[in-house]
């Protein structure tokens, strides 16, 4: 039995999809391109499909991951054998918004992507909440303030309580990138974010950085493994991601 990783990008309106019915469209996806899965056993057997770190809905990505269990037999060799065909096979059949990128084989006790991933990159925009116009260089006071902080402290909905959280542990980058074009009163922010033991989202650090901000235009480009000192993603692609052809018409 064969278990191949994929990494795939969410992007355009298919953003607004939710992480189940993602799971849904590859399961259509992966029947219509004559993928042969394998199956879990007893009485509902599902196809052996784990995905990565759940995207929030609204959030576009270029750097989503699966794994995948191919059933024994010729099929499943062929496809291992030619995964660069797997991934335009599965490509084609996908809806517009969600392409395959790349795929490799795992090797047997690879840690699932769950348990491996330790953090994401983030990019997003930002400007005044309710219009106005923002103040960048407070925005950007904002943020040294943030990183050099020795804590920062948020209040979250945690199963319908809020809870109080120091996430300073959690931001592990933090700066912004430059005025949004075409957008003059809005900047875009970059930041590398934990996901162990407790994972933080963008929207997350509005509270530190001004309460009359929003936060818009969000994608995940990057998740990391890191693991003594190495620091790695599940499955590099060659930059500028995404590859796939309908994926950079959209992020350009």
């Amino acid at each position: 039995m064969s278990r191949v990783r994929v990494r795939f990008c969410k992007l355009g309106k298919v953003r607004w999809t939710s992480h189940r019915d993602v799971a849904r469209m590859w399961e259509r996806a992966f029947r219509r391109a004559d993928v042969p899965l394998a199956y879990t056993s007893g009485f509902s057997p599902r196809p052996k499909v784990s995905f990565g770190l759940a995207l929030p809905t609204g959030h576009e990505s270029l750097a989503e991951y699966l794994d995948v269990e191919l059933a024994e037999g010729s099929a499943g060799d062929a496809i291992a054998a030619d995964l660069d065909g797997f991934v335009t096979r599965v490509s084609a059949s996908l809806p517009d918004g969600v392409d395959a990128m790349a795929a490799v084989a795992v090797g047997p006790g690879t840690p699932s992507l769950q348990e491996a991933v330790t953090s994401c990159t983030w990019q997003w925009s930002v400007r005044p909440d309710g219009g106005g116009r923002l103040d960048g260089p407070a925005l950007a006071a904002s943020v040294a303030r943030a990183v050099a902080a020795p804590s920062l402290t948020v209040t979250r909905l945690r199963k319908g309580l809020e809870v109080t959280d120091d996430i300073r542990d959690a931001v592990l980058d933090l700066r912004v990138l430059g005025p949004v074009t075409g957008t003059p009163d809005a900047v875009r922010l970059e930041a590398e974010l934990a996901s162990q033991p407790r994972s933080v989202r963008p929207g997350e650090l509005l509270p530190v950085l001004g309460a009359d901000l929003e936060a818009y235009d969000t994608r995940r480009t990057h998740q990391w493994i890191s693991r003594e000192g190495d620091r790695r993603e599940p499955l590099e692609v060659p930059e500028p991601a995404p590859t796939a052809p309908r994926a950079l018409e959209r992020a350009s």
